[in-house]
């Protein structure tokens, strides 16, 4: 019985590593840079990923794609969440990633007791931004959703996602944040919200952010508790973090996309999410 067990888990491990590995390899990234008339023509580069086939099913016109934005944190490249732009693209979508910050921009000041601690020309700019590449995207890739995408974004990246989700809340299918601090989350439950948080005791979300289990469960929200470190949430983390990540994150699209599926459907996860917190726990690092 024991071998059979053990025998049944080495299966399902190479099933994960044969979907993950024919996700990247069917994966295609490309970058490209709009500019902003708007703003004294401000480049805004846009990370692109794209499952192959699927786009050359959107560029016959036979489907449209679904869109996710992908928000990067303060000082980070948007080159750097390539475990989560995989997980998107692997599974129908289109992948946006713009460069919200760039070496010409002074440095961000935080400044105690005002909104977001400050942060607010930071985020409107990275909404204007976003904006700017779903309109341009049209014209790169017309076949696809850019009225309702998923916004997903990491640290100042996600209190971007959230803030754009409450201004903009008919643009929005669903939101994923990776420890998101500043801006409170959206509990009108307009769409599902998967939240990962961090175990770190640099970076503490502010009072206020993250609603209680109550509010959670009445709003479709899922909060995941890991022992992870902040900065453990992009492509530099540890394998540990970046597999757990992506494999809740699979599981809540599967939970609440109807129409896409990933490359290998044989050896995607099942359907098990509810709305209302869990807690995914990792072994604490070394």
């Amino acid at each position: 019985m024991k071998r059979g067990i053990a025998v049944l888990v080495s299966v399902s491990a190479l099933c994960g590593v044969a979907y993950f590995t024919a996700s990247k390899w069917a994966i295609r990234h490309e970058t490209i840079t709009f500019y902003d008339a708007s703003r004294d023509n401000r480049p805004v580069p846009v990370d692109i990923a794209i499952r192959r086939d699927k786009e050359m099913q959107a560029d016959a016109g036979m489907i449209t794609m679904p869109v996710a934005v992908i928000n990067h944190g303060n000082t980070v490249k948007n080159t750097e969440y390539g475990f989560l732009a995989n997980i998107f693209a692997a599974r129908g979508y289109l992948v946006v990633s713009p460069q919200h910050d760039l070496p010409t921009d002074p440095p961000m000041v935080t400044k105690p007791g005002e909104l977001y601690v400050g942060r607010l020309p930071q985020i409107l700019r990275g909404v204007a931004n976003i904006h700017l590449a779903m309109q341009e995207m049209k014209k790169v890739q017309p076949n696809a959703d850019y009225e309702k995408v998923t916004m997903v974004g990491h640290s100042m990246g996600g209190d971007i996602t959230m803030y754009f989700a409450k201004q903009y809340p008919d643009e929005v299918k669903k939101v994923v944040t990776l420890d998101n601090l500043r801006v409170p989350f959206v509990t009108a439950g307009k769409f599902k919200i998967l939240s990962f948080r961090s175990t770190d005791p640099q970076f503490k979300a502010d009072a206020g952010v993250i609603p209680s289990d109550e509010e959670c469960e009445k709003a479709g929200i899922q909060v995941v508790k890991t022992e992870f470190q902040h900065n453990d949430m992009r492509d530099t983390g540890p394998d540990v973090a970046k597999n757990s990540i992506q494999s809740m994150l699979d599981k809540f699209l599967s939970a609440t996309d109807s129409e896409v599926a990933p490359v290998d459907t044989q050896s995607s996860p099942p359907n098990i999410l509810e709305p209302g917190p869990v807690a995914l726990m990792a072994p604490a690092k070394s």
